[in-house]
């Protein structure tokens, strides 16, 4: 009984452990392409203002 509980908190930490990589992995994914779609991303939010402004 002490083993099959022991074996479910570790599993625990893992999922938790699991998770917090794959947060941290989308993180850094985001950052890369924000950096380097960023000449786009800037065009993009300048046509939209621009379009806001004109109406």
């Amino acid at each position: 009984m002490a083993q099959a509980h022991m074996r479910l908190m570790n599993e625990k930490g893992q999922g938790t452990t699991e998770y917090a990589i794959l947060v941290g992995v989308l993180v850094v994914i985001a950052i890369v392409a924000i950096t380097m779609f960023r000449p786009k991303i800037e065009e993009l939010w300048n046509a939209i203002a621009n379009g806001i402004n004109g109406l």
